[in-house]
């Protein structure tokens, strides 16, 4: 059974129509510290791996908070910022570190679980001692991690993905543009 932190139903940042759900810096350090220490107190994990390239920030702070060794592991569905691929690949080693351990596998959103399993059968592979899964956003009806911080049907727009560079500039990221009215 799913360990979760109690269920938060992210509000739209903007209109109902809008759906989406603006992630602020603050929030998300507030996200990553619930979750470790419900982690912490519930599994202590010896290592963390985060699925890079966007889980590799809660995972990091969720490590940092932890006290425990960080690795990434990179498994996409994108190469340059380009959907490429229907289902995600592993496109690096697992991390050999694992083995023998009590391992937290994190990622930043989870929906149909194709990333998180395709990360536990891997891990599982170099033989940890445990492992479990944990993301900060999982969506309705979704697959569902051991632990996660907050449930929404909304867009997620992360702090860090808000903005891209474009021509020297940060604007807008094009695929956040309309939900958020620009």
């Amino acid at each position: 059974m799913p360990h979760t932190i109690p269920r938060v139903h992210a509000p739209p940042a903007g209109t109902a129509d809008e759906g989406a759900f603006e992630l602020s810096w603050e929030l998300f350090g507030e996200l990553c510290r619930a979750l470790a220490v419900r982690v912490g107190r519930d599994y202590d994990p010896q290592v963390v791996i985060g699925i890079a390239t966007p889980g590799v920030l809660p995972a990091a702070t969720i490590a940092s908070i932890l006290r425990v060794d960080f690795f990434a592991m990179k498994i996409s569905r994108r190469e340059r910022g380009e959907l490429v691929r229907t289902r995600p690949e592993i496109l690096s080693p697992t991390p050999i570190q694992a083995r023998g351990k009590r391992v937290l596998i994190v990622d930043e959103v989870t929906t149909s679980g194709d990333t998180l399993r395709l990360a536990l059968a891997a891990v599982r592979e170099v033989g940890p001692a445990q492992v479990r899964t944990a993301t900060s956003f999982v969506k309705p009806g979704g697959y569902r991690p051991d632990y996660h911080a907050l449930e929404t049907g909304s867009l997620i727009v992360f702090p860090w993905d808000r903005q891209v560079l474009h021509g020297g500039e940060l604007v807008t990221h094009p695929a956040y543009a309309p939900a958020l009215g620009h």
